[in-house]
């Protein structure tokens, strides 16, 4: 079989949750302990940092494997999902695992793959650990798929649990509150193993005070340990510069990165206290972490965090999809210079839309319209319910048709945003 013919097959064999959404989930790790003894428990290999959260855990993996880079380790990075290729998933030092290494795993273990029948992302794991031991990493970035205790990648033991924050998402499976979401994430946190959690919120800290203190696990609140600024972003730009301050010592670090979304303020926070507590066990100085912050794009390949696609008129997407991570991109949009905005946006099916659609703007035109993935909502229903909220455009059958009529629209000096889903950007980039 070909690359394509080989990536097929599994979609057409496994179960996707980001293709079909809860059909897909799994209550258990039986598969995950079956698929890792088979391939010889290769987690134990390599050393790991694991990263979950809400909102933010993409782009602290990314910043974490690229300080992990610049401090010369070979780092393999794992996260979810793919935006343009299945590939992205699992890199090493920010070159995509090869076309033929993963014809080659899925014509090896085929038969492993039939008889335990695991799920897209249980065996996207297991290939990704497989490769990193083959491939001798020094170390891992690892990046929770969904919650955390039942997730695919809970079988390691990191050198560093990080979770980013906790929001309103996927509350079908983890819980109905901020708190039993907390818990479900909070799996993560291992006997003894350090543990930075990137935001304080009342309604989750005594959550993971509790199970810290449980697994004996130092904990660390990013946002009491440092404290960031962020620079203004220009016009046509997405590059800031921001300021660091360690509010133990009152040493301020300045530093620039091309990541320009505000989100970004509290991911800064989260990167440096990990960064901090694995200081001594990995060598990593201050240099490492500017260094890696600002080269996080050339040295990992991450996209589409508030992805400045053309300058005149103004295009951006952003992957952000939830009500906490919406309410941060809609700000931004409302702070950058334009004259009309210009709206193409897209949502799955199971998204609880009232409590993302009131935060978008009335004064722009919207494109609404749907990814090429079955979970994607049709565009009329979109188009219907937004309207309930003041928000008017018409329906597109796809991103390529929606997004070719706002650009048609939309005059120099105008801004045009794509997202509301990750496949909105999948299929724009």
């Amino acid at each position: 079989m070909t690359y394509d013919d080989t990536v097929n097959y599994l979609y057409s064999l496994l179960p996707a949750y980001h293709r079909i959404g809860k059909a897909a989930y799994k209550g258990n790790l039986d598969n995950t302990h079956e698929l890792d003894a088979y391939f010889g428990h290769p987690h134990t290999k390599f050393r790991t940092v694991h990263v979950a959260g809400t909102n933010g855990k993409g782009s602290v993996s990314h910043m974490m494997a690229s300080v992990m880079q610049e401090a010369g380790y070979r780092t393999g990075l794992y996260t979810s999902p793919h935006l343009k290729d299945f590939r992205e998933r699992i890199r090493i030092n920010g070159e995509m695992i090869t076309e033929e290494d993963v014809v080659s795993f899925v014509r090896l273990h085929d038969e492993l793959i039939r008889s335990v029948q695991p799920s897209f992302f249980e065996l996207t794991v297991a290939m990704a650990f497989d490769y990193f031991e083959r491939m001798k990493v020094d170390v891992a970035i690892i990046e929770v798929g969904l919650g955390g205790r039942l997730d695919s990648t809970n079988i390691i033991t990191p050198e560093l649990s990080v979770i980013t924050n906790i929001g309103h998402d996927h509350m079908e499976f983890l819980g109905n509150t901020l708190a039993a979401v907390a818990g479900e994430k909070a799996g993560i946190i291992k006997e003894g193993v350090p543990l930075v959690i990137g935001e304080t919120q009342s309604e989750t800290k005594v959550v993971f005070r509790e199970r810290a203190e449980t697994k004996h696990a130092p904990l660390t609140f990013a946002d009491r340990v440092f404290s960031c600024g962020l620079g203004r972003l220009y016009a046509n730009s997405a590059v800031r510069r921001f300021s660091l301050t360690d509010l133990r010592d009152g040493i301020i670090m300045t530093g620039t990165t091309p990541l320009g979304g505000l989100a970004q303020k509290k991911n800064l926070q989260t990167v440096a206290a990990a960064v901090d507590a694995l200081s001594a066990s990995f060598g990593l100085s201050r240099e490492h972490f500017l260094r890696g912050v600002s080269d996080v794009i050339v040295n990992t390949g991450l996209m589409g965090r508030w992805q400045v696609l053309s300058r005149s008129p103004f295009i951006v997407c952003d992957t952000g999809h939830n009500k906490e991570g919406l309410e941060y991109v809609v700000r931004q949009i409302k702070a950058t210079p334009k004259h009309a905005l210009h709206m193409v946006i897209g949502f799955v099916n199971d998204k609880e839309l009232a409590s993302v659609l009131p935060l978008f703007p009335e004064d722009a035109r919207y494109y609404f319209t749907k990814a090429s993935v079955p979970r994607a909502l049709d565009e009329s229903v979109l188009m219907a319910e937004a309207g309930k909220y003041g928000l008017s455009g018409a329906a597109y059958p796809s991103v390529a048709v929606a997004l070719e009529a706002a650009r048609s629209a939309a005059g120099p000096k105008d801004m045009i945003f794509i997202g509301g889903s990750t496949f909105i950007v999948a299929d724009t980039l």
